[in-house]
């Protein structure tokens, strides 16, 4: 024992000795066993040699720091080095330690004459509760689209091919108020408002300077309560005509005029809602066994009704049948965006419907370019030697966008 004593208080003293700031009060502290470590972590004593830098520093001077690091890897080593050479001076095990012995606090009550002991109160972190600002929830959506697109042509009188000048503008508005469905999930209500007007130049026309060569307005409603999952019993409103005069090129006769023509559908049936979770793909197909169909022509002395699928001498046509509506709104990409509409209408005698479809390009916010088709099919009417009962418009145009929408 003799022997022993002097030998590991040579190992401190030298440890001292080796770095200044070794705190001798820890190196005298009674041995603790707390785990067993690898031969490298306790035989090996750490290098007393600056180390290499950290893979993360200090913005700071951090000298001080490596010195402490240093020093603590020091003094463990030289501990663990004593405990491992002369275990039978290691008095304690960290996992056999008896528990602290519990804190008290005395406190005096001279009232009463009385000493309390009693664990000192530990106070509770007091949890604060913030209000949330109430949340408007709107009841309506509405969004808003507007856009004025145009294209023009110049072309010199030598023109090889011939051709002549022309400038085209076309507007085009909408705008949608839905019934926000996160706050009254079991209805759908969706009402649109639709208006595009074409206007281009007529340098082959003697009478005029200007031709409209599209006047289309579009309203539609539609009533929905649900059913299951994402189908709705529903009720579909559609109304659609033109406000301008319209006139065949180099003659008086007119094309079409304000209600002339008109034309008023309603219907009962079942409507499919869907838009995919991310938000990118809206699908709606609305099926109406029993619809009502109306059409117009207000202005019989200037239009001929037949042309419209009207009895000669009549303003009004009315049917009954069945219709079927479908519309797709589908980004395809963050700059393009594909819109469809599908309308068909039947009374088991005729068939007349509409397939409308519109790529919009966008190049920046507010500019894009559009190529809208629209081919429409009317057995009502009159059969043209070439197209027969189809009808079709293809219009590409560029131009300045602006639309909002409230969430």
């Amino acid at each position: 024992m003799k022997k022993i004593l002097p030998t590991l208080a040579g190992m401190a003293i030298t440890a001292i000795a080796a770095c200044a700031q070794t705190q001798a009060d820890y190196l005298l502290f009674p041995l603790i066993f707390e785990q067993q470590q690898t031969l490298d972590e306790s035989i090996t004593a750490p290098p007393l040699q600056a180390e290499q830098a950290d893979a993360y520093q200090l913005d700071a001077h951090d000298q001080w720091l490596k010195q402490a690091q240093q020093l603590s890897r020091h003094i463990h080593a030289t501990r663990y080095r004593a405990m491992m050479a002369h275990p039978q001076l290691v008095a304690y095990n960290e996992h056999s330690l008896p528990e602290p012995p519990e804190e008290y606090e005395l406190t005096a009550d001279p009232s009463q004459g009385m000493l309390t002991i009693a664990p000192p109160q530990v106070a509770q972190p007091v949890e604060t509760t913030i209000a949330e600002p109430p949340v408007n929830v709107r009841n309506w959506l509405h969004t808003f689209q507007s856009s004025l697109h145009f294209t023009q042509a110049y072309i010199s009188d030598n023109w090889y091919q011939g051709g002549e000048n022309n400038f085209n503008i076309l507007a085009d508005l909408k705008w949608e108020c839905n019934l926000n469905q996160e706050k009254h999930p079991k209805w759908l209500f969706n009402n649109m408002v639709a208006y595009k007007l074409g206007v281009a130049t007529a340098p082959g026309d003697s009478l005029r300077k200007y031709m409209i060569n599209e006047d289309n307005f579009l309203y539609t409603s539609q009533l929905g309560y649900k059913a299951v999952k994402h189908w709705y019993y529903s009720a579909m409103l559609q109304f659609k005509t033109q406000f301008f005069n319209n006139y065949k090129s180099n003659t008086r006769q007119m094309t079409a005029a304000l209600l002339s023509p008109a034309e008023l559908n309603l219907g009962l049936g079942m409507t499919y809602d869907h838009k995919t979770p991310d938000g990118n793909r809206t699908i709606t197909v609305a099926i109406a066994p029993l619809s009502y169909n109306l059409k117009i022509c207000r202005n019989i002395h200037d239009l001929d009704p037949t042309t419209f699928g009207i009895d000669a001498g009549h303003h009004t046509k009315h049917s009954f049948g069945s219709n079927v509506e479908a519309k797709l709104s589908w980004k395809l990409h963050p700059s393009i965006t594909w819109l469809s509409r599908l309308f068909a209408f039947t009374d088991y005698h005729y068939v007349q419907g509409d397939w409308e479809n519109t790529f919009d390009f966008s190049i920046t916010r507010y500019l894009n370019t559009q190529i809208y088709t629209h081919l429409r099919y009317d057995k009502s009417r009159p059969r043209h030697h070439q197209w027969k009962h189809w009808q079709f418009k293809e219009i590409l145009s560029f131009g300045i966008t602006y639309k909002f929408a409230t969430n």
